[in-house]
């Protein structure tokens, strides 16, 4: 049994003791490989009921602690006081009074001898040495490493932290079928028509949901009599963007490529910057190929049986993560997903519906004198996005 996925409750199995407690975990159990791939997971993730169509979290995360130097400094061959001009980047301020702060650059060590502003520090400098000067220059990376008191120091200032709000919608999905009297009452060979259309648009309502929660754009919009309400996609929603269409210094040489050392390097620097070391990669058509290239060569994938979660899987093992990748059906259809490569971390991710709105079947929607019968499926929900920089969008990425 292949351990399982970060972010699924139980073990994740999709057997016949699963018991679905509405069509959306019905239609994962029939199809976890169809159209849906995403909810078909969510499904077996984390789900929570809210009594509100807009949803609130908090967003917080520990910072670098690392700034860029605003200007240059000169040599100087003593312990000494001095100043730097930093960015207001928000990462200065966590220099305070005692703090050991490094020049990557140049590996001088200094000490902050007063709290930092956001565009000034002030530091003794060349701590320790007293031989070579230094020098630095503008674009110089500092960093907070460690602190040090003098016995019998007063305490400091200290640091608050303030999180992010973020928020997000619960958008509402109907998807009516309808046939009428006589051909429900109608014997086919093929079987019955209501029963044909009603499997036929539990399909389309998971595929509208799968779309949304991708592609979707956070909208309110109170223009009309009643609120309308978009729930934002994954896709619009994260800022981990690398579009390689644009040929880009440090992220790939040419345009239209990632080769294998700068998927590498994308992976340790960005992807799994943040979150765990297991991620689900959708993909689509182009990039399987280049993975499946590198694969080949040096990685050797390891199908994971489709068994264990209902859904295929091709892990890719490297020092940085492991990559769960899955050829996204839908990105086979859509323009320009061929190239698209999204990575969800799955316990940063939440299946939100309104209370007592999750999937259903509504029967008999039909109007009184209508010799039909009408039914539909509904859905009021949306995603939460616990993180953001845990997950990463590549677009754009047609070869190696």
């Amino acid at each position: 049994m292949v351990a399982a996925i970060q972010g699924l409750r139980g073990s994740g199995d999709f057997d016949t003791d699963h018991r679905p407690t509405n069509y959306r975990e019905l239609y994962t159990l029939l199809e976890p490989n169809g159209t849906a791939p995403l909810n078909a997971l969510l499904a077996m993730g984390s789900s929570e009921a809210t009594d509100d169509p807009k949803y609130n979290n908090f967003r917080d995360e520990l910072p670098d602690r690392s700034f860029v130097l605003a200007a240059g400094i000169t040599a100087d061959v003593t312990v000494g006081a001095d100043t730097l001009a930093i960015d207001d980047n928000g990462e200065g301020k966590f220099a305070l009074s005692g703090a050991v702060v490094v020049n990557g650059t140049t590996g001088e060590i200094m000490h902050a001898t007063a709290d930092s502003t956001n565009t000034l520090l002030t530091i003794n400098r060349n701590v320790g040495t007293s031989g070579s000067p230094l020098a630095a220059n503008t674009g110089d990376i500092c960093f907070v490493a460690g602190f040090a008191a003098a016995e019998g120091a007063d305490v400091g200032n200290g640091i608050g932290f303030d999180a992010v709000v973020a928020h997000n919608f619960c958008q509402i999905f109907r998807t009516p079928f309808e046939v009428t009297e006589s051909l429900r009452n109608t014997y086919l060979r093929t079987g019955s028509k209501e029963d044909e259309a009603m499997s036929k648009a539990l399909k389309l309502h998971m595929s509208d949901m799968e779309r949304a929660m991708l592609f979707g754009r956070k909208v309110l919009d109170q223009t009309g009599a009643q609120d309308l309400r978009f729930t934002g996609g994954i896709i619009n929603e994260i800022t981990g963007v690398t579009d390689i269409s644009v040929q880009t210094n440090g992220i790939n040489a040419a345009a239209d490529k990632l080769t294998e050392t700068e998927f590498d390097k994308r992976l340790i620097d960005t992807i799994f910057k943040y979150g765990s070391k297991q991620k689900v990669c959708f993909v689509g058509a182009n990039v399987a190929a280049s993975l499946q290239e590198m694969g080949k060569a040096r990685w050797a994938p390891e199908n994971i049986d489709g068994g264990t979660y209902g859904i295929n899987f091709t892990r890719y093992r490297t020092f940085a993560g492991d990559l769960l990748v899955h050829l996204h059906p839908q990105f086979r259809q859509l323009p320009d997903m061929a190239s698209a490569a999204l990575i969800v971390d799955f316990p940063f991710l939440t299946y939100r519906y309104l209370q007592s709105r999750d999937t259903q079947l509504l029967r008999d929607r039909q109007g009184n004198g209508q010799d039909t019968k009408k039914h539909e499926y509904l859905t009021e929900c949306g995603l939460e996005l616990l993180q953001d920089e845990v997950h990463h969008y590549i677009k754009g990425w047609d070869s190696l």
